[in-house]
C-alpha cells in the first residue's frame, strides 16, 4: 500500500508540475472512454427491446463516438470543452451545496455544507472567468492535487496497518 502510495503521490507532483501535459492526457482518456462507452450503447442496439429502444441507444452510441473521437482528434480543443464544462458542474454544484445548506442548516456540521458551496463558487467563477486560459492549468492542477491526496491517504494507511501488525 505504501508504494502505491509514493508513486500516486510522484504522478500528482507531476501533474502539478505540467498541468497543460496532465489535462491533455485527462482528455485522451476521456475521448477513449466515450468511444468505448459508444461501442457499449452499439453492441447494446443490436439487443433488441424494440425499435424505439434500438433508435435510443444508436443515438446515444452516435453521441458517444462522436464525443470521443472529437477529443482524440483535438485534444486541446478537448481540453478547453472539459474545463468549460468543469467550470459548470462547479458553478451548479455551488448553487445545489447552498440549497442544501438552507435545508439542513439546523443539523449539527451543515457550515461545512456552506464553505464547500463557497469554495466550489469560488473555483468555478476562477476558471470560468479566466477559460479559456484556465483550460491550461485547471484539469491537470486539479487531477495532480487528487493524486498527491490519494497517495497521502495510501501512505498513512499503510503506515497505520504496519503499526497494528
Amino acid at each position: 500500500m505504501t508504494v502505491i502510495g509514493i508513486v500516486f503521490i510522484i504522478l500528482g507532483v507531476l501533474a502539478i508540475i505540467e498541468p497543460a501535459v496532465a489535462g491533455l492526457a485527462v482528455t485522451i482518456f476521456v475521448g477513449w472512454l466515450l468511444l468505448f462507452g459508444g461501442a457499449a450503447h452499439l453492441i447494446e442496439a443490436f439487443g433488441g427491446g424494440g425499435v424505439g429502444r434500438v433508435l435510443w441507444q444508436l443515438l446515444l452510441a452516435a453521441v458517444y463516438i462522436v464525443g470521443g473521437l472529437y477529443l482524440l482528434t483535438h485534444p486541446l480543443l478537448g481540453l478547453g470543452t472539459l474545463t468549460l464544462w468543469l467550470a459548470i458542474i462547479f458553478v451548479i454544484e455551488a448553487v445545489l451545496e447552498v440549497i442544501g445548506f438552507f435545508a439542513t442548516r439546523g443539523a449539527g456540521g451543515s457550515g461545512w455544507r456552506l464553505v464547500n458551496a463557497v469554495i466550489t463558487l469560488f473555483l468555478g467563477v476562477l476558471i470560468w472567468v479566466h477559460w479559456p486560459s484556465s483550460s491550461i492549468w485547471a484539469i491537470g492542477t486539479l487531477v495532480g492535487v487528487n493524486l498527491m491526496m490519494t497517495g497521502f491517504s495510501r501512505v498513512m494507511l499503510g503506515s497505520a496497518a504496519r503499526t497494528l501488525a
